[in-house]
């Protein structure tokens, strides 16, 4: 059902073009903030997707899933296969921006639905489009659906095959198949896992190292080692009247509100220090607010990184909210005067988690957080671990397990 809700404007103004239509996309398991999008296929757990639009009225908007593989690639099933339900639904929960200076209008999917109800386990993209022009997908939303078929467990340790407390961690993993029976774990199964949520840093094993009875262990292998990286650093905007977590200063320019963060330094050179982050997710949030999804601002965030310019290499600012992408729009630039890499972005009001990343500009490069950030063994980082296993003769891969390992827990 539509939300109906009365906006009042304050201000009306022409938006700049950052390259995005869609803004603020969140996908998230409903009720549980921490975990990664993914639900239990059969079971009652839903999955929450946000975004909004910057305009003065709504739009004719709908969407489809795309049944995927591993390598989010269409695995060419049937759509009556994979889905229960048509595959191209209206979005109908929309409403309009209250009290904001910029005005936005705020959409919102459920996934499951009473029309649309994933039959199969593997990844889904879900694609968002207007009704009147259905190829121009104007943006996407990833998501896992889990058998939990199988279970994993697993540690994660700074005694490496690299050396002791240093810059890396390593995983242990043990599977243990419940509702599947794998004829050859050593050809049949794929683990993929990821740090952070942040899709570069994926690392896939083939082959287990052994099988233990019913058990299947992954230990000893190179895929299990990851660079330990640093806490993500963290700001609040959640108020426009008063100076949050590390806002150096906030003030209504022209159109909206700016906020300058305190300059950060790089952290490589320096000692590691603890801070509970949200694993570089971002929580939109209005402190006076009954709905931050409608209440909530878009603040100009003005970012600086006080450190010498890189050599051959760009800066980027990354976290969820840019979906860990280096692209130009979160790529900074070099203030010569000051010293200084500087970016403005606008936000939605909220907690974010960001750190900064350097991108080489040699052939094959790889974004790299450590280069400014550091590694930290002491880093409490968050592994998440997806089993995929596929027969022989089966036309797709099934996600049998989609857990997360915190390393310190």
């Amino acid at each position: 059902m539509t939300r109906i809700v009365i906006a009042i404007m304050l201000i009306i103004f022409s938006l700049p073009s950052f390259g995005e239509r869609l803004r603020t996309m969140k996908v998230m398991k409903e009720g549980d903030f921490m975990s990664p999008p993914s639900i239990r296929l059969g079971s009652d757990e839903r999955l929450i997707i946000n975004f909004d639009e910057w305009s003065e009225d709504y739009s004719d908007l709908q969407y489809r899933l795309i049944h995927c593989g591993p390598d989010w690639k269409p695995s060419g099933l049937l759509e009556s296969e994979y889905l229960d339900g048509f595959n191209i639904a209206d979005i109908e929960d929309w409403a309009f921006s209250s009290n904001t200076f910029v005005h936005f209008v705020n959409y919102r999917i459920e996934i499951p639905n009473e029309g649309m109800n994933p039959l199969l386990s593997g990844n889904y993209i879900l694609q968002i489009f207007e009704r009147d022009d259905p190829d121009e997908t104007l943006g996407e939303a990833r998501f896992s659906v889990s058998e939990h078929s199988a279970d994993i467990f697993g540690r994660v340790t700074t005694q490496t095959d690299r050396g002791l407390n240093t810059d890396w961690q390593q995983l242990e993993l043990k599977l243990s198949p419940t509702d599947v029976k794998i004829d050859d774990p050593y050809s049949m199964l794929r683990v993929d896992i990821t740090q952070n949520n942040t899709p570069y840093t994926t690392s896939t094993l083939r082959t287990p190292s052994r099988v233990e009875g019913k058990e299947i262990i992954y230990s000893h292998q190179p895929e299990l080692i990851f660079k330990a990286g640093n806490e993500f650093r963290r700001f609040e905007t959640i108020r426009t009247n008063y100076n949050d977590m590390h806002v150096d200063s906030m003030r209504f320019l022209s159109r909206n509100y700016h906020a300058w963060l305190t300059p950060d330094t790089e952290r490589d050179s320096k000692e590691y220090s603890y801070d509970q982050t949200q694993q570089g997710r971002f929580l939109i949030r209005e402190y006076n607010s009954t709905d931050s999804d409608l209440g909530a601002d878009y603040v100009t965030v003005h970012f600086e990184l006080d450190t010498p310019e890189a050599v051959d290499a760009d800066v980027f600012v990354e976290g969820e909210f840019t979906g860990f992408r280096q692209e130009d729009a979160y790529k900074m630039h070099y203030d010569y005067n000051r010293g200084a890499y500087l970016l403005e972005l606008p936000l939605k009001q909220g907690s974010y988690n960001y750190r900064y990343v350097a991108m080489p500009r040699r052939r094959n490069r790889q974004p790299d957080p450590s280069l400014i950030e550091g590694n930290k063994h002491e880093t409490r980082n968050e592994y998440r671990v997806q089993v995929w296993y596929r027969p022989i003769g089966a036309r797709y891969d099934r996600l049998i397990c989609d857990e997360t390992i915190y390393s310190k827990d």
